[in-house]
């Protein structure tokens, strides 16, 4: 095992040479192009769209923005970028330098001195990992001196001149000098401080409440922003638009196929003693995430807002924890997720949606909310129709009945009902095929609800459970 260096004679004698950050990330970024690598492992949908704008950004060694509605994984992927910085970094160890500088390359009047006033083997160094080269603020309420410093009144009381480099309470920005800076929400960030970034961005110096304190500082900085907001005049100096190497939009998942593989990659249903594990039918997957596509159509929701990919999250566990809780009250195994378990998205989704107050001022959040679901189920229930003929089986009643069913209610009691209707209704389950009753129970509710969505049968609730008006053959 080779033992790093420790001081500057060491260091000097080794390998290690010094790069400034978006040299290293574009080197080691190219390494990882050439040998095919995952390069964004958790960022599905993007291959063909935005990762392709990320690579050539990298290779031009450009600050970034990314530009997108909320939950595109922006965050992440600003995040992920970490990966391509080399795993450790030396750096003089020494408390009293403000900054991670570079022992080779020295930035501060403190680190010059520190080297000057030592031999090299006098020279302690220390390693920077790659995990602690990224930080990351939130726009509003950030003040100048939060990331880019602020003259110290308790030094200049102790004598220190205003006019040198120790008087300086260095921000995040400096702090990360040989690193990665993100600021989230670029458009609600104070003027004076979007003033403040220019030197940063196109000289690459601080300059602090105008006094003649100048350093280099080496870092990328990415920001983040919502159309909506970048895009209106004045909440973004255009100078600062203009300092920024590469915009890059993201967008959510282009199909519903891709939206549910977020699903089934973010959310797992295994149970931590694995005994209410649960199942969940391709088709309630599909209604999940279409709920969240409908939700961006709807001329009810604020579009401009955005309908986050943590509504569909979000919307997929509730509904794998009603199940979960109907399986362990009722001793139920599989858990399998139903049409009535959708009843309690409302615990999940409110607050999610932002409605356009000049189309639903007479509609509440929740009446929008089960209009949405409504219509997800009726898109996905018509696919369902036309790929196995289930239109039939509202065609062969010609007697009223009504069939209940309820979040809470046993599988059994589907099993039961079952019994009752024509043997047509066994084509209804080849949209889950199963012999087991609680599989059948959710492909039940799911025709049901089909059929009430397309305005075939009539739906009433009553006390929390769901009651059918269907026709029955049987005289």
């Amino acid at each position: 095992m080779t033992t790093r260096p420790d001081n500057l004679r060491d260091l000097k004698q080794s390998a290690w040479q010094s790069r400034d950050v978006k040299t290293e990330l574009r080197e080691n970024f190219t390494k990882q192009l050439a040998e095919s690598s995952d390069l964004f492992p958790g960022i599905l949908g993007y291959d063909d769209t935005v990762i392709p704008e990320i690579t050539l950004a990298l290779l031009a060694e450009h600050d970034m923005l990314f530009l997108g509605e909320k939950g595109q994984a922006k965050s992440r992927i600003m995040r992920n970028l970490v990966s391509f910085l080399d795993e450790e970094i030396p750096y003089i160890d020494c408390e009293s330098i403000p900054v991670h500088e570079d022992p080779l390359v020295p930035i501060t009047q403190q680190g010059q001195a520190f080297i000057k006033d030592r031999s090299d083997e006098d020279v302690p160094i220390a390693w920077w990992h790659r995990d602690d080269r990224y930080t990351e603020r939130l726009a509003p309420g950030t003040k100048f001196a939060d990331i880019i410093g602020e003259i110290d009144p308790g030094k200049l009381v102790g004598g220190t001149s205003m006019s040198t480099e120790e008087a300086l309470h260095f921000g995040l920005i400096p702090r990360m000098h040989r690193g990665i800076f993100a600021m989230n929400e670029l458009p609600e960030l104070d003027e004076l401080v979007q003033v403040g970034l220019f030197n940063i961005l196109e000289e690459r110096d601080v300059q602090i409440r105008g006094f003649p304190i100048r350093f280099d500082v080496d870092v990328l900085i990415l920001f983040s922003a919502n159309p909506s907001t970048f895009n209106r005049s004045g909440k973004v100096i255009p100078q600062l638009k203009d300092r920024i190497g590469s915009l890059i939009q993201t967008h959510y998942p282009r199909t519903r196929e891709l939206g549910i593989d977020i699903i089934d990659q973010e959310v797992s249903t295994e149970d931590s003693d694995n005994e209410f594990t649960v199942t969940v039918p391709y088709f309630m997957k599909e209604i999940i995430e279409q709920i969240t596509i409908q939700a961006r159509k709807s001329k009810f929701v604020d579009q401009q807002s955005g309908v986050s990919a943590r509504f569909s999250l979000a919307n997929y566990k509730t509904m794998v924890a009603s199940a979960r809780r109907r399986a362990i009250i009722l001793d139920e195994s599989p858990a399998v997720p139903r049409i009535s378990d959708l009843g309690h998205l409302v615990s999940s989704a409110l607050g999610k949606l932002e409605l356009d107050l000049m189309s639903s001022h007479q509609m509440t959040e929740s009446q929008v909310l089960d209009a949405i679901v409504t219509e997800a189920i009726e898109v996905v229930f018509q696919q369902y129709v036309d790929a196995h003929g289930l239109e039939a089986i509202s065609d062969v009643f010609a007697k009223g009945v009504k069939i209940e069913v309820g979040d809470m209610l046993p599988s059994s009691a589907y099993a039961e009902r079952l019994q009752r209707v024509p043997e047509v209704w066994d084509k209804a389950f080849e949209v889950n095929a199963s012999t087991d009753d609680a599989v059948r129970a959710s492909c039940l509710e799911f025709i049901l609800a089909g059929l009430h969505a397309g305005d075939i049968i009539s739906r009433s609730t009553q006390h929390g459970r769901i009651v059918y008006d269907i026709f029955n053959t049987e005289d």
